[in-house]
């Protein structure tokens, strides 16, 4: 029987290297932590990890996005979508919206949101064009526009059907094939006006160096002082600064940074997209009957004509995206085509604070780095012999160890002298629950190296979330507080606060014994991760902005549409029963469950779930209800058991899952 290879797990591309997995007894399939650890760190990306994590992951993040060909500045803000060419294959349009949507007077502030669309393997006027998914990465704060350009071509890979479209099978298939869209929402990246928290670059890397030197709440003795009066600090000038009209009658944007704007947001663009696609198909139809003669029917300008007031919604969003969305299908609920939500939050809790925090499941998810590791055996380099309660406990009192005593580490020919202490260990903690296919190995080989007084490691990945900044010679003469100042990329920190506090605006309320009740409780929920939960409370001390438009509670809607809701078993931060509620919120929908450990299916790969998915956009059809899917991989072993071969469909849609996997994301809140 022909033994079925994998895809090099040190790429994540479309090699076949069989070296990584391992034979023997107990650790047939075993991925190396060594490879898996290094591609972690090699695939670095940056979509779902703290917004602090952005830089600290990927310093060079902004650069890598941009090209010297084009500039956001160069687009002028239209109210009709019109696409430029941007990127390596993308379109890119800044549409112009109003900032308050119920102002009646025709006056106002105008928002321009920034768009890149990865344009469907056919054109909008074939028969085969599905329509154009919008896409949400989570946040609050996420760049789409980031999303679309990193992970748009698997995400087009997943929803797209197989076959490769061809003009023979134009008017006889029922395979569809969609644009990506990603946008930036309001606050956020290259969606503008924008703000910012500080008068440049150079001081916002300044304030954030000493938040490191500082560490996070857990710390040390004096920690809660040390990040309450930071919060104070920061978070009073940052909703001033956001609340300070740019000139009489005009509006102020810390009001409609929000979620509700922002999905009205997501029916503007749906509605000038079909205003675009008609007007493609006209110009289309023109030439068509130029070429062929006059077409009685009319076909091509009938497919794509433009649904006034009615155009429907396809939107795929993860963590805070599935709050986006299903705010989204309960203010616009006879808008919805197809809507994907998957780690879903209980958006109830999040607009409210009604129902229970919802990090229960994460210390579960590191009792499972334990028992993965133990069963990896010596491929573990955390392994010890006695099982995983001696592992964990090897762990623990490692963490035990740190908090009292830092660790100095010399300098090496990269980087300058450092000292790792418990924020950078609990940081690394932090990616492997969210993400322990990529993340368990390091996190292994971290706590490994540091046990035998070894932190360059630990030293090196904390060098690498650091960038140098200076002022530019344009911001230098522009002064502060200018366009020229700021950097795309830089503020999702700050955005991420500015969309959190004004939807839950209770955690603005908080005083220093409500805080630190609320604390301990996270503690007690989680050693894992309930210290770094509590910083999201903390983002919003201080603040003091009421949007405009609420969002009433519970959030619920009977849509045109049913909707799919996906979650692993065990989520960090959006845990199983969340999606249960939610999907009993809307009549019709169905919660398809991925075994697997993470937040959002895509922390593993589960071709069963990606086909589930795919099969949802092509035709609509809903996964039986209490379906639950296998995941492909697990941490430290690699696929368990007997690994049938795959067909070459599911293969190339396994390889593009993986590489998903493997990409460390900026971990946000949600």
């Amino acid at each position: 029987m022909e033994t079925h290879k994998h895809p090099s797990l040190a790429t994540g591309r479309n090699q076949n290297d069989v070296s990584t997995w391992r034979g023997g007894r107990s650790r047939r399939n075993a991925v190396s932590p060594t490879v898996l650890a290094l591609t972690a760190l090699a695939g670095l990306s940056w979509w779902l990890l703290p917004p602090t994590l952005v830089q600290e992951i990927n310093p060079n993040l902004a650069e890598q996005l941009s090209e010297p060909q084009f500039s956001w500045s160069q687009i002028t803000p239209s109210q009709s979508l019109e696409y430029h060419d941007c990127f390596d294959g993308y379109q890119c349009a800044r549409l112009d919206v109003p900032m308050d949507y119920h102002r009646v007077d025709g006056q106002g502030t105008r928002m321009a949101i920034a768009i890149a669309r990865l344009p469907a393997k056919v054109p909008v006027t074939d028969p085969r064009y599905g329509g154009a998914i919008l896409i949400n990465p989570g946040g609050p704060g996420g760049s789409g526009v980031a999303q679309a350009l990193l992970s748009g071509r698997n995400l087009q890979t997943i929803v797209d059907a197989t076959a490769i479209p061809s003009a023979d099978t134009m008017d006889k298939s029922l395979d569809q094939y969609f644009d990506i869209i990603g946008f930036d929402p309001r606050g956020v990246d290259n969606t503008t006006p924008s703000f910012s928290c500080f008068p440049n670059l150079f001081s916002q890397k300044s304030w954030e160096l000493q938040a490191e030197a500082d560490g996070m709440l857990g710390s040390s003795a004096d920690s809660f002082m040390r990040n309450w009066q930071r919060a104070i600090a920061l978070n009073i000038g940052c909703s001033q600064a956001i609340t300070k009209p740019s000139g009489p009658g005009e509006d102020v944007l810390g009001e409609h940074t929000n979620t509700p704007p922002v999905a009205r947001d997501m029916l503007e663009i749906v509605e000038r997209h079909g205003e675009w696609r008609e007007k493609q198909g006209l110009e289309a139809q023109r030439r068509h009957d130029h070429r062929y003669g006059l077409d009685p029917q009319r076909a091509i300008i009938a497919r794509t004509v433009w649904n006034r007031g009615q155009e429907k919604l396809l939107y795929w969003g993860r963590s805070y995206g599935t709050v986006l969305g299903g705010t989204f299908a309960a203010l616009f609920p006879d808008r919805i085509q197809r809507m994907v939500l998957d780690g879903v939050v209980d958006t109830d809790k999040y607009y409210s604070d009604a129902g229970p925090d919802p990090i229960g499941d994460s210390d579960a998810i590191f009792e499972k780095f334990a028992r993965y590791c133990d069963a990896a055996g010596e491929e573990c380099p955390l392994y010890a012999a006695g099982g995983p309660a001696v592992i964990q406990e090897s762990y623990k009192a490692l963490e035990k160890s740190l908090l009292n005593t830092s660790m100095a580490v010399l300098p090496s020919t990269t980087r300058g002298p450092e000292v790792v202490t418990w924020t950078d260990l609990k940081t690394v903690l932090r990616i492997g629950v969210y993400q322990p296919l990529a993340g368990f190995a390091f996190l292994a080989e971290i706590a490994s190296d540091l046990i035998k007084g070894d932190g360059s490691k630990l030293a090196d990945f904390k060098h690498g979330r650091r960038a140098p900044s200076c002022p530019s010679d344009e911001c230098l003469i522009a002064g502060p507080w200018s366009p020229q100042c700021q950097v795309p990329g830089q503020n999702e920190l700050y955005s991420s606060s500015a969309i959190l506090c004004s939807d839950a605006e209770y955690m603005q309320k908080v005083d220093e014994q409500g805080f630190q009740q609320n604390w301990r409780s996270l503690q007690e929920l989680s050693s894992s991760v309930g210290d770094y939960w509590a910083h999201v409370r903390l983002g919003c001390v201080g603040w003091s902005v009421s949007p405009k438009w609420k969002m009433p509670v519970p959030v619920t809607g009977n849509t045109s549409h049913p909707l799919l809701f996906v979650n692993n078993i065990l989520d960090p931060v959006t845990p199983l029963q969340s999606a249960k509620k939610m999907s009993g919120a809307f009549p019709g929908s169905v919660l398809l469950q991925q075994d697997s450990e993470g937040h959002c299916t895509l922390a593993a790969p589960s071709v069963c779930v990606s086909k589930g998915i795919r099969r949802y956009f092509q035709t609509g059809e809903l996964p039986e209800p209490g379906t639950v899917c296998d995941a492909d991989l697990k941490p430290f072993l690699g696929a368990p058991g007997k690994v049938e071969a795959r067909s070459i469909e599911d293969e190339i849609l396994y390889k593009v899952l993986l590489e998903e996997a493997l990409r460390i994301r900026p971990v946000f809140p949600l």
